[in-house]
């Protein structure tokens, strides 16, 4: 079975990736989404495993220091990363992987991963962002503050990813992201087809 393809998206905080993600899991087979190590509390209704692997301070800089992270950065006070490991062997087995990274781990990893395709979502507007960021009701004033303040930084680097997607509609900009999954898909013939290819041209 030929490897599978790394999918990079990023977008702002309140763009809504993290639901377009979940869709495409639900709705697509041979794909699965990394989940990352953090620092960051566990939020109600979060899963340790699941979300994220929740970590100490101390535990995270304990595997930074082994190299055990494909990326890592620093967002909001509190650390991220993504394990190289767990990467690696998934893409090997020939299934797809998708990460949810800002902007600075993208550019890591598509250093580290020049095959990988990456892809940028925008929420319709200035407008939508700050509603979309008081409708959690997780955060305080000063902290979606610090989340627009940041996210005006983020979409600045729109122009790095292979794909700009608007999610605007939610059911377009997901049908979207399965678009390009699929068609990079196709673009790839050797993954899993090896034996039909040397059938049909032998």
């Amino acid at each position: 079975m030929g490897n599978g393809t790394l999918f990079i998206i990023s977008a702002p905080s309140g763009a809504g990736k993290t639901s377009l993600v979940n869709e495409i899991l639900g709705r697509m087979e041979n794909i699965q989404a990394s989940v990352s190590h953090t620092t960051r509390v566990c939020r109600p209704g979060e899963t340790d495993g699941t979300d994220y692997h929740f970590v100490s301070h101390d535990e995270f800089l304990t595997m930074t220091g082994d190299n055990a992270f494909l990326e890592h950065a620093e967002v909001f006070g509190n650390f991220y990363g993504t394990s190289e490991q767990w990467v690696k062997s998934t893409l090997a087995a020939g299934t797809d992987v998708i990460l949810e990274i800002d902007w600075q781990g993208a550019e890591q990893v598509r250093r580290r991963f020049p095959e990988s395709k990456s892809i940028f979502i925008l929420p319709p507007s200035k407008k939508a962002l700050h509603e979309r960021l008081h409708g959690r009701g997780q955060d305080d004033a000063d902290v979606i503050a610090n989340r627009i303040a940041a996210a005006t930084e983020e979409m600045s680097h729109y122009v790095e990813a292979d794909y700009l997607l608007i999610n605007d509609d939610f059911a377009v900009a997901s049908n979207e992201l399965e678009a390009i999954i699929t068609a990079t898909r196709c673009r790839q013939p050797v993954q899993g087809i090896e034996k039909l290819l040397l059938d049909l041209l032998s």
